[in-house]
């Protein structure tokens, strides 16, 4: 008897999954940081994985004890944005992470629909300066989504457009909003990184280097 696949489509976080787009994040904001005259280390940045900008840079200026008004705040982001997109604009293959072609080409042959999930609205330059737009089935990015991670719904968003079911779903982040995210949208998630901060993972590995269909059978099973 056909064993029925249990995994229809695979979603996947861009920003420190399948690209090295961290540490332009963090350049960025601690120019910021550096701009208003205080301290923003890499550790500070870990708590704005996955976190949209508005809420990160809330969170920045929690950092600094400072306060803005609303219309202070969206300046200071459109100039962090700014720098972001100056950086990113400059990326090409190499910053592809170690192993993703290979896994997402292997998910391709064993009929396996991807999709991209990410809360950035600049996924589109990465994609297109890394080349990446052709392994996508579909792309669910920060222009698509009304609400932020741990909202689950640019995953849910993106089991909609391949035309799967969260339950067949399986999604691979590096953050804990992320993890969070699929979770409450009802799907298993792979997390990328550590275990420390992503202990709520179905399942961990601390990169897509020796991912394979098989292996993540082995580890959503």
């Amino acid at each position: 008897m056909t064993q029925i696949n249990p995994i229809e489509a695979c979603l996947f976080d861009l920003d420190g999954v399948l690209v090295d787009t961290a540490k332009y994040h963090f350049i960025a904001w601690k120019r910021l940081a550096d701009e208003l005259g205080f301290v923003f280390t890499e550790q500070d940045n870990e708590r704005l994985k996955g976190v949209s900008r508005m809420a990160s840079l809330d969170i920045l200026l929690e950092i600094g004890g400072l306060t803005f008004d609303e219309e202070t705040k969206l300046t200071l982001a459109e100039k962090k944005n700014t720098w972001y997109v100056d950086y990113i604009s400059k990326m090409d293959e190499s910053e592809i992470l170690p192993g993703v072609l290979a896994f997402l080409t292997d998910l391709r042959k064993n009929g396996i629909r991807i999709a991209l999930g990410s809360a950035s609205k600049n996924a589109m330059i990465i994609l297109n300066n890394t080349h990446l737009v052709p392994y996508f089935d579909a792309i669910i990015d920060g222009t698509h989504t009304s609400s932020a991670k741990p909202d689950p719904e640019v995953f849910l968003l993106g089991a909609k457009a391949v035309q799967s079911k969260p339950e067949a779903c399986v999604v691979f982040e590096d953050a804990e909003a992320g993890i969070e995210a699929a979770t409450r949208g009802g799907m298993r998630s792979v997390g990328v990184g550590s275990p420390t901060t992503l202990g709520q993972a179905t399942a961990i590995v601390p990169s897509l280097e020796e991912m394979t269909y098989e292996r993540l059978l082995q580890l959503i099973s």
